[in-house]
């Protein structure tokens, strides 16, 4: 599992024009899946995720009670070794991703997390104000 974490002012994600998740003063988590991913590794990554201090004062989105807007981004595992056409066989197939997705989302919410999302599969608008700009890629 993989993830880019950014500290953000807001951040929101838009399907059909519908505003589906929306964070302030947070974490946007943008999240990939590959094949040996586990829900084990979901928990362990939501943990990380979690308690990483990123966010002012050295602290933890855990310390301040910050939410957190995960996406589903399968393109973290793109390979751009070869040519220029990325190749996505590192990424785990949507039927083995999603529930990996959605354990990691419902561990940090055992976790306390608040937590949004985005919508698996379906294409997003994206948007973020970074703070910082602090960005963080995190794996496992």
């Amino acid at each position: 599992m993989r993830a880019v974490v950014q500290t953000v002012s807001r951040a929101s994600v838009t399907v059909d024009g519908e505003v589906v998740g929306k964070v302030s003063d947070g974490l946007l988590v943008l999240v990939g899946v590959t094949h040996g991913d586990t829900e084990a590794t979901a928990a362990t990554m939501a943990r990380k995720v979690h308690e990483l201090r990123i966010l002012p004062a050295e602290k933890s989105a855990s310390d301040l009670g910050a939410p957190l807007l995960v996406v589903s981004q399968f393109t973290l595992y793109a390979d751009t070794s070869r040519g220029r056409r990325p190749g996505w066989s590192a990424a785990a197939p949507a039927a083995v991703a999603e529930p990996l997705f959605t354990a990691f989302v419902e561990a940090l919410r055992a976790r306390g997390a608040t937590v949004e999302t985005g919508r698996f599969r379906t294409h997003m608008l994206v948007e973020s104000v970074n703070v910082g700009p602090n960005t963080v890629i995190v794996d496992l």
